[in-house]
């Protein structure tokens, strides 16, 4: 008995030793458990922000008007007339049918005030909504603002309907958990994931507009969908994405919902959106000069032009004055301060910051609405005080997507050159010419092909010399040195 006792004891032991001896990731891994656990906790925040969101998110179906009967361009053919004669192959009859369309939108509003795109129902003769639940009513007024691709639709429910709650669009930062909510290719209530991966993006195709970058999947269909944070906020509406398919690529972008609700407001209790307006042109600060050194290298916008019979002349700014901030709001790009002046309160005083010559001063402004695009191009420019300041000449070639200006030896030490003459790059758009041949705003363009190019007439004369040329090589200088870069002109 004792011996089986010892060799009872002597079994424990080795089973003791060998469960200590066990690698740990046979053992209960609590670093595995507690990211588990962290997952869990993200996919329930998901979760509970798509169960509030979703129910306020609907289906906008649209119909246009049909071609007239007997278009030349009918797609309701028969291809083996080509072949066997049949009707004249100029003139083809066709079957009218609406087009169809499809997008979302958001509840605003449990009366029946839902946010979506323009572009959604701009074409559209009706309109009819599909909340979550399946009911559908038909859209009874609709306003638009084609500067910023919003649209406000109005239904009449019978009871109030589930309404988003907005968030605060201002307080997102990059790496943001976000969710894409809407209806991409006919796939009702679909949520998809991502996080905010800019902000302040600006797209030629939706004007000054600065929107919300995200990599959260949107498709055809989510267009006026809702993004919103884990809280369950819609921060943003869904407008774009960035893709050479027309599928998702992972670049989405959003309108912010603080500008969308102000449009929002504006249609909903005026019927057109008022802006207000400062009536000067801007440019970006290329070059720091001495005349806007104060407290080390400023950042602003610059006042290239003030008009005449407008509030900026009426409020004493002056061409060159770098503006630095609005209302206490510094800004450092030309969008950013033209949203702030374009929201701002009208018949108001507002304050600018502004640099001038040197030094620091704030001039009030008492903006108005901003007249018609007649009216305002009817404004002369205020004629120069300083007779023996010559403004320099600028221009913006959409075909190259480049806006030039002419370089001298002031603008030398600022971009850190040594050249004196030359076409200097102020912007460059992404996806044109010269963007994709490499050019970018402080790069100064001294020679084209063979030949040298001292200002803007120069580089004029030079590209109407080589139109017919596929490519036209150039020789730029910046920070970095010289180079040559090779521009492809567009077909």
């Amino acid at each position: 008995m004792l011996r089986h006792w010892t060799e009872s004891i002597g079994g424990l032991l080795v089973l003791a030793y060998f469960l200590a001896t066990l690698p740990p990731s046979l053992g209960s891994d609590k670093a595995d458990q507690e990211a588990i656990q962290q997952a869990k906790s993200l996919s329930r925040a998901f979760r509970a922000a798509s169960q509030k969101v979703l129910p306020t998110v609907v289906k906008v179906q649209t119909a246009s008007s049909p071609q007239k009967a007997g278009s030349k361009q009918s797609e309701n053919r028969n291809p083996l007339d080509d072949f066997f004669g049949g009707p004249d192959p100029g003139f083809r009859f066709q079957i009218p049918r609406p087009e169809m369309g499809l997008g979302s939108g958001v509840i605003i509003d449990g009366g029946g005030i839902i946010l979506t795109n323009r572009h959604v129902i701009e074409e559209a003769d009706i309109i009819t909504i599909q909340l979550s639940d399946g009911r559908e009513f038909a859209v009874v007024d609709k306003k638009t603002d084609d500067k910023t691709d919003i649209a406000v639709l109005k239904i009449e429910p019978a009871e109030p309907l589930p309404t988003a709650t907005l968030g605060d669009s201002d307080q997102l930062e990059i790496g943001d958990w976000v969710l894409a909510v809407g209806n991409p290719f006919e796939l009702e209530g679909t949520v998809s994931a991502g996080i905010i991966s800019a902000k302040g993006r600006t797209l030629n195709t939706i004007g000054r507009t600065r929107l919300i970058q995200t990599d959260a999947a949107i498709n055809p269909g989510n267009s006026g969908g809702a993004l919103a944070n884990l809280d369950g906020e819609v921060v943003g509406i869904n407008t774009a994405i960035f893709s050479r398919t027309g599928r998702n690529e992972g670049i989405g972008f959003a309108i912010p919902i603080n500008l969308a609700k102000w449009i929002a407001d504006e249609l909903l209790h005026h019927g057109r959106v008022r802006r207000a307006y400062l009536g000067v042109a801007l440019e970006q600060v290329l070059a720091p000069s001495a005349a806007y050194q104060q407290n080390g290298t400023p950042k602003g916008v610059v006042v290239r032009q003030v008009f005449k019979d407008t509030p900026a002349q009426r409020a004493g700014l002056k061409r060159n004055d770098l503006i630095t901030a609005f209302d206490g709001v510094p800004v450092s790009e030309m969008s950013a301060l033209q949203e702030l002046v374009e929201r701002a309160p009208i018949d108001q005083a507002h304050r600018v910051a502004i640099i001038r010559d040197g030094e620091a001063l704030e001039i009030e402004v008492k903006l108005e609405e901003m007249p018609d695009e007649a009216a305002l191009q009817a404004h002369e420019p205020v004629e120069d005080e300083d007779a023996g300041a010559t403004p320099r000449r600028k221009t913006y070639d959409k075909s190259l997507g480049l806006m030039l200006m002419d370089f001298d030896a002031e603008l030398a030490s600022g971009l850190g050159v040594r050249v004196s003459e030359g076409v200097a790059v102020i912007h460059a758009d992404r996806n044109k010419p010269g963007a994709e041949a490499g050019l970018q705003a402080g790069m100064v363009i001294v020679r084209a092909g063979d030949q040298p190019v001292k200002d803007l007439g120069d580089w004029q004369r030079i590209l109407e010399q080589n139109q017919d040329a596929p490519e036209l090589p150039l020789e730029v200088v910046s920070r970095a040195g010289r180079q040559i870069l090779v521009l492809k002109r567009p077909k």
